[in-house]
């Protein structure tokens, strides 16, 4: 068990976690003259940026057209990620909580409506009215009024009880320690980036369910669209070095590898808001199944249904600097941002992830069916940039 000491580092890491298939399957096109430029660029990115390991994927028309991961495992040791290495997607698994929403609302066990008291009240009695009447879409798009990770709900999430109980009864519990504080949506846009709001919405989801938010994601998500190597949690194997491992930025600018354990990601208990792991193509699948609006096989959620979840609900305000995973303009849907990009000739459906030791984003056109996935294994603001070049290079350079 971790000591107060490094529960509290890991607090304030937290404050950075805010962040085609054809038929039945993904193609994969052939290795190219184009894949192995692509590798030498991502090389070049990422020995500027000083990143462990850079890994991204083109899925244009359904098929993945490029794919490469290049550099270490471990920032400094001689350990390769191959294609096939897991990285941590962070808070970009809040798509996939808002695409089991769905298919919660087409199977009529939830209302994008449905009140937070009126699925979770009989568990949380006492509950405050202005959490009560928060609807599933508003947790899913921030606007409920539900703040970000302040230092009250920070200590929720490292709480002791996570020893004491399994997931969907921990987040019970978290939600009962929290359930009194009214909530409200603030002047101008009413956008919080809220990982509580997805922990409740998971809640509701595994509820009308009844079956767990992870239990959920293997079978109706990851396996559906064969992410054969997608799971949650820290991507290493406990004991193994078998992925490319975040690392930490620590006060004094030294770099801490986090390889397994409760260090090595977000705290399990909030799992809806961000911890899933995969490999660059995997994770390419889930960019090219929602890169044609809605038209591609296997039909997960209804064509209306997918058509919701992508379209923008509420306005976000201007931000400076914002950290990774809060978009700096633009819209918010379920789960993903619309974002006009300076380079861009319209808007893009994007998210950032992070869990302060990783790093992960994601592009994509429906009108074109392009996307584009780029992930590290490690935060921060060069990493950002490194990351952020790389999505602007392969979109421009695969529009044409």
């Amino acid at each position: 068990m971790p000591d107060r000491t490094t529960r509290a580092g890991d607090q304030r890491c937290s404050r950075f976690f805010l962040t085609c298939l054809l038929g039945s399957l993904l193609l994969v096109a052939p290795a190219s003259a184009q894949e192995m430029d692509l590798g030498s660029y991502l090389t070049s990115v990422r020995d500027r940026a000083g990143l462990p390991a850079l890994a991204a994927a083109v899925v244009k028309d359904g098929i993945i057209v490029a794919a490469a991961a290049v550099g270490t495992r471990i920032l400094g040791k001689d350990l390769p990620v191959t294609i096939d290495d897991r990285f941590h997607i962070g808070s970009n698994t809040k798509s996939m909580t808002a695409t089991l929403a769905g298919m919660m609302v087409d199977e009529g066990k939830l209302r994008w409506d449905s009140r937070v008291g009126d699925i979770l009240g009989a568990n949380a009695k006492g509950m405050s009215q202005s959490l009560a009447d928060a609807t599933l879409e508003q947790l899913l798009s921030h606007s409920s009024g539900i703040p970000g990770d302040d230092d009250t709900i920070l200590e929720l999430y490292f709480s002791a009880d996570a020893f004491e109980y399994n997931l969907t009864d921990l987040r019970r519990h978290l939600l009962d320690q929290w359930k009194e504080n009214e909530i409200a949506v603030p002047e101008g846009s009413p956008f919080q980036y809220s990982n509580l709001g997805y922990v409740i919405a998971g809640m509701m989801i595994e509820t009308a369910a009844d079956i767990p938010w992870e239990q959920l994601m293997h079978e109706r998500i990851f396996m559906p669209l064969e992410m054969n190597t997608a799971g949650l949690g820290a991507q290493a194997t406990y004991g193994l070095i078998d992925a490319p491992v975040g690392h930490r930025i620590e006060a004094d600018g030294s770099v801490t590898p986090m390889l397994w354990g409760p260090a090595a990601d977000v705290p399990q208990v909030i799992a809806p808001a961000g911890n899933a792991h995969m490999s660059i193509i995997d994770y390419a699948k889930w960019a090219g199944w929602n890169a044609r609006s809605g038209a591609r096989q296997p039909a997960l959620v209804s064509p209306q249904t997918f058509t919701y979840i992508h379209t923008a609900k509420v306005q976000t305000p201007a931000r400076d600097n914002p950290p990774p995973g809060t978009p700096s303009t633009g819209s918010y849907g379920l789960g993903w941002g619309v974002v006009t990009f300076e380079w861009a000739d319209g808007p893009l459906l994007t998210h950032n992830g992070s869990n302060s030791m990783n790093l992960a984003k994601i592009v994509l056109d429906p009108a074109r069916d392009l996307a584009v996935v780029v992930t590290t294994n490690f935060p921060g603001a060069k990493a950002d940039a490194a990351a952020g070049e790389v999505i602007q290079h392969l979109y421009s350079a695969y529009i044409r």
